[in-house]
């Protein structure tokens, strides 16, 4: 009965700490599409730093830190606040934002953005007979940001879908930085060579081999 009691004890504090990790200090994310490529790709797994944002050591839940220029991260979408989305944080409280032909423009200064990536060469107007998608891709503004707003874009820019089209991210929703990518990548011949198996599915449901993909982890910049 004891060494039931001391299992069951052990188990439950077990449970509390994973409960508490992922609510105050990190939380595992899937990137779900390829708008912040080539930084992240979809299926690279985050590790969210939640506490960066928030001091959970005091009565009050404060910011530890506000967000910073160029941070990646993790927020409630708007349109659909059960969902999660990741971008990289670009416009600040107090900013004003423009989209000028593509090249992003903070309080009349423009941004060096060597993360940023364009697929397509074509530059669009700000204009309401274009599809909806395409209206604010390359052309954007102004846009005035209140005192707990961002703005946040993802770095595939021509493919992302972000504050451009649906406006400033509450700074409320946001749950934390991307801190760490695990970031599959193809394993070395030799391994592939000896038979091991893959992670993934072959798609057609069979049985095939798949080559081995191992995840090396990197910091998100």
């Amino acid at each position: 009965m004891r060494g039931v009691r001391s299992y069951a004890i052990v188990l439950a504090t077990a449970v509390i700490l994973a409960v508490f990790v992922r609510t105050w200090l990190v939380q595992a994310f899937v990137v779900p599409s390829n708008s912040m490529a080539p930084t992240l790709a979809p299926g690279d797994h985050l590790l969210v730093n939640k506490f960066v944002f928030r001091a959970v050591m005091t009565t009050r839940l404060l910011p530890a830190r506000r967000p910073r220029r160029g941070d990646v991260v993790v927020f409630r979408d708007p349109r659909q606040p059960s969902r999660l989305l990741v971008k990289r944080c670009l416009g600040l409280p107090g900013d004003r934002v423009d989209l000028v032909d593509k090249t992003l423009i903070i309080n009349g200064l423009a941004r060096d953005e060597a993360y940023a990536v364009y697929a397509d060469d074509r530059i669009y107007p700000s204009s309401r007979f274009l599809e909806e998608s395409l209206r604010p891709r390359d052309n954007f503004g102004p846009l005035w940001l209140g005192d707990r707003e961002l703005f946040c874009l993802g770095d595939h820019r021509d493919v992302s879908l972000d504050s451009r089209h649906w406006g400033p991210v509450s700074m409320d929703s946001v749950i934390g930085r991307a801190a760490l990518v695990f970031r599959r990548e193809r394993a070395s011949a030799a391994a592939e060579r000896e038979g091991v198996a893959g992670e993934d599915g072959s798609g057609d449901g069979s049985a095939a081999p798949m080559p081995t993909r191992r995840r090396v982890p990197r910091w998100v910049r």
